[in-house]
């Protein structure tokens, strides 16, 4: 059973309150694809993301993750597949050490202690974070934690890697940091960001969404001239 790709078909959603924040959304990201998700604020990036691991549900429309629909019943499985970093690190850091955050995804896979302290090691190693091991997450920098965040989703060995604003707030070290280890995992990749220039550094293709709906799908350089026509047009 395949895991490495994502597919949307004729996806909508609806908050509790009416807003419709997607609306027929339809795209494929295959085996090793990196995409970038852009849009200004508001236009469904977020929702979308949400949308692949079963957070979110569509009101209608399906999300595939490989050959599994996701659905209540298969959130579980299709969330060991789909490691998703939220635009705050620190939704995502709440264990007493960095340790025990990195540790907290693969325990509950239920794996061995000697293969979660593997892959603990392997992980803070990835981020080179090994020596704050045991440090609590609030000791840290903005860089360092949301580097912990993305090792606490690389220590589940995700077969696609789901980021919202990864370089929100970082100074232009850790940004620069943070994008040679995204170079560094070879699945796939959907990124949701403002930060064009880490658009075009890392992923190939782009997704620009507007209103809830998808009005460029093509090359990065592509879709960032699509981006800022519709900037022009909002400001005119």
């Amino acid at each position: 059973m395949s895991h490495h790709f994502i597919r949307f078909t004729g996806v909508h959603y609806s908050y509790p309150d009416g807003t419709e924040a997607l609306k027929g959304v339809s795209f494929t990201a295959t085996h090793g694809e990196r995409v970038a998700i852009l849009g200004l604020n508001g236009s469904g990036k977020s929702t979308l993301l949400l949308q692949t691991n079963g957070l979110l549900l569509p009101t209608t429309g399906e999300v595939n993750v490989g050959d599994v629909p996701v659905t209540k019943k298969t959130a579980s499985l299709v969330r060991q597949a789909v490691g998703m970093v939220f635009q705050d690190p620190d939704d995502m850091l709440f264990m007493p050490t960095v340790y025990d955050d990195v540790a907290f995804g693969p325990r509950n896979m239920n794996l061995p202690e000697v293969e979660v302290e593997r892959r603990v090691t392997a992980a803070l190693k990835a981020v080179g974070l090994e020596e704050v091991s045991k440090k609590a997450a609030f000791q840290l920098s903005g860089g360092q934690r949301r580097s912990v965040a993305i090792a606490s989703v690389l220590s589940m060995k995700p077969d696609i890697l789901v980021l919202d604003e990864p370089s929100a707030n970082l100074d232009l070290s850790a940004r620069d940091n943070l994008i040679k280890l995204l170079d560094t995992f070879h699945h796939t990749i959907l990124l949701a960001t403002h930060d064009l220039e880490m658009a075009k550094q890392l992923c190939p293709r782009a997704i620009l969404l507007n209103q809830g709906r998808i009005i460029a799908d093509d090359s990065t350089e592509k879709v960032i001239e699509t981006f800022f026509s519709v900037c022009l047009r909002k400001e005119q």
